[in-house]
């Protein structure tokens, strides 16, 4: 695994471990203290040291041929066509992480599967994930390199709550203001749908598609198949939190053209998170047999909101986002004042 510690990627790692498979993460070694027993690590940058890495990884493993390689932190073609030159017969599978985000956008048609066009003029981010995905395709077309494609939706762990609109530093400061009563800037009217899902759910998902034949050469999206509207996301943010809700509603196209370029509101919710979107499981579902996303969004944000009290390393404060917010409110407020005179 090429990574290994991230929000998606900890838990297939915490499964795989305990499941009794041999596992060997690719990374910098930031959270080596997090990784379970008989996890072997390859300290390095695979992104700025390739070949450093890959004479560490062929030293410490032999030269053995992997069941599979997943990678986890590609972003971009350059890093993809890196891979395959380093695992072109190293691997019998090798497994690309890409986003749901890759879906054309805008939306043409709410109910998505793994054959809707990927297009997205407002989101590089999902640009170049297109981009290293038609990589890897012709590659298996052309040299049978055993891709296969997984497309996440908003996947989440105890170390965040999902929302759509926030700073550079994550959710926490949202749920701060949620605390102090402070009103919350959400996207349009909130009601537009949304799909979270919990990592270990994901998870489940993913294993089953390492070492599966019917998964060469295809795209698979994994998700829970709750879909629920961004009021219902975070009235149900504010129930964990034991608050109320205090939303305040702006346009997305409004917030795209106001916000800090570092917010990347265009892609975010342009891009991403504004559109009603509705996933389609059934082809992973016809792939691995039993796959079932089982922790609702009610019971999942609960454990979230119960570790980062517990852990106050990960209530990062941005109170630039804050007076921000603050900023935007008032400004709006004044604007509608002057539009009803």
């Amino acid at each position: 695994m090429i990574g290994g510690t991230g929000t998606i990627s900890s838990a297939i790692t915490r499964q795989l471990a305990a499941a009794g498979h041999e596992l060997w993460l690719i990374n910098r070694g930031n959270r080596s203290a997090e990784l379970p027993k008989g996890v072997r690590l390859v300290t390095g940058d695979i992104n700025e040291h390739p070949d450093d890495v890959a004479n560490l990884l062929a030293q410490q493993t032999g030269g053995e041929v992997f069941d599979a390689v997943c990678e986890f932190i590609g972003f971009l073609p350059e890093q993809v066509a890196r891979d395959i030159c380093l695992f072109t017969g190293m691997t019998k599978q090798y497994v690309f992480i890409s986003s749901v985000s890759a879906y054309n956008k805008p939306v043409r048609q709410h109910v998505i599967t793994e054959g809707t066009a990927l297009a997205n003029p407002h989101w590089e981010y999902s640009r170049n994930k297109i981009a290293c995905e038609n990589l890897l395709m012709r590659a298996y077309r052309e040299q049978d390199f055993p891709v296969t494609i997984v497309r996440p939706s908003h996947t989440y762990c105890e170390r965040g709550v999902p929302v759509s609109v926030h700073g550079t530093k994550g959710s926490w400061q949202v749920l701060k203001r949620m605390m102090q009563g402070k009103p919350v800037i959400v996207h349009g009217d909130g009601s537009s749908l949304w799909t979270l899902t919990w990592n270990e759910d994901f998870a489940r998902g993913f294993i089953g598609l390492l070492g599966n034949p019917q998964a060469i050469g295809e795209a698979f999206q994994i998700m829970s198949d709750e879909s629920l509207t961004w009021n219902q996301i975070y009235q149900t943010i504010a129930d964990a939190l034991d608050v109320d809700f205090k939303p305040y509603y702006i346009a997305s196209r409004c917030l795209a053209d106001i916000a800090p370029a570092a917010y990347d509101l265009e892609g975010n919710l342009l891009g991403d998170k504004a559109a009603t979107v509705v996933f389609d499981c059934s082809k992973l579902k016809r792939v691995v047999p039993g796959f079932c996303a089982t922790t609702p969004f009610s019971q999942g944000v609960r454990r979230a909101v119960a570790y980062l009290r517990e852990h106050p390393e990960e209530q990062i404060e941005d109170p630039d986002f804050d007076a921000w917010s603050d900023h935007v409110i008032k400004t709006m407020e004044q604007a509608k004042k002057l539009l009803r005179q």
